[in-house]
């Protein structure tokens, strides 16, 4: 079973950059669709972004325009490039495939975007 680990979020000032990096074991990573995805305080989860095993990128409005999502194949890396951060951005961010799975949700990386 591949498991995902998520690293990389902070405390980030209004309009700083952050970049969340998740690590995937398991040879069979190349071959599925990628996405991170936040969960706001005292909101549900959501979907931020996806990165098909090609490449190709969807984002959610929220983030368009801001957010770079990318892989690398041969490391088994999902990255996820964060500007102009917003106070808005603020959450927990999740690694998980697309569609998620429910095994393959981990702890993730918490993103504060503060003055």
């Amino acid at each position: 079973q591949v498991q995902l680990v998520e690293s990389g979020g902070g405390l980030v000032q209004p309009g700083g950059s952050l970049r969340l990096s998740c690590a995937a074991s398991g040879s069979i990573f190349s071959r599925d669709h990628m996405g991170w995805y936040r969960r706001a305080p005292g909101k549900q989860r959501g979907w931020v972004a996806t990165i098909s095993r090609d490449g190709g990128t969807n984002y959610a409005d929220s983030v368009k325009g801001r957010f770079t999502l990318s892989r690398d194949n041969a490391k088994n890396m999902v990255y996820l490039q964060m500007n102009s951060l917003k106070l808005e951005d603020t959450g927990v961010y999740y690694c998980n495939f697309v569609p998620p799975r429910v095994a393959n949700w981990g702890q993730g990386t918490q993103v504060t975007v503060s003055s």
